[in-house]
């Protein structure tokens, strides 16, 4: 399985501080590091075209992520003055206590980086349902878009969470055969969220 399609390791995880944290929360920033995540290696030329942007943002954001650490060249992809970025890590995680900060400059950069993660998401189920059609018949049932309502403690929402990870991350080392049909990369998306009761 090419490494871009592979789920992260607990041990390849990138944990956010603040300061990291606000090198990051940029739409464009945590785009380009999903797709240099999910795709592998890449220019900023093929990046660019890949967002929608210029290779002259493009490759600013880079160098902006590589300074927090987020990317790093892959010089043994590059010929000539062509520069190749890739991920340093395959995973993010966000301390819930930068919830908090007392640092309102860290706070905005949790809920932008928040909301372009939503809005990822969003994207992802959004190309799913415009190409469903496309897809062989074996992926229709196995696909899934399914939501909960359940009444819970914070107690056990954690605990719930860490299961459903735990589930995930245990089809992580599966070995699928290099023969194999209809192998796909799956983007699975967990969402579980208090909402006020009316």
């Amino acid at each position: 399985m090419p490494e871009a399609s592979r789920p992260p390791a607990r041990d390849d995880v990138h944990a956010l501080d603040p300061h990291t944290l606000r090198g990051l929360a940029h739409p464009i920033r945590m785009r380009l590091l999903a797709a240099l995540r999910h795709h592998g290696p890449a220019t900023a030329s093929q990046l660019g075209e890949r967002l929608g942007e210029s290779s002259g943002a493009t490759s600013y954001h880079l160098r902006q992520l590589a300074t927090y650490g987020f990317v790093e060249d892959a010089p043994e992809l590059g010929k000539g003055r062509e520069r190749w970025w890739k991920a340093v890590r395959q995973g993010t995680s966000l301390d819930r206590s930068l919830y908090t900060d007392s640092d309102p400059g860290t706070r905005t950069a949790v809920e932008v980086f928040l909301e372009e993660l939503a809005a990822s998401h969003a994207r992802e189920v959004s190309a799913w349902v415009h190409s469903v059609i496309d897809w062989p018949v074996e992926w229709h049932g196995s696909s899934d878009l399914s939501d909960f309502t359940l009444r819970l403690t914070p107690e056990l929402a954690a605990e719930m969470t860490e299961k459903a990870h735990a589930l995930i991350e245990s089809y992580q080392d599966r070995v699928i055969p290099e023969d194999a049909e209809h192998v796909a990369q799956v983007r699975v998306h967990l969402h579980a969220l208090p909402q006020a009761e009316d």
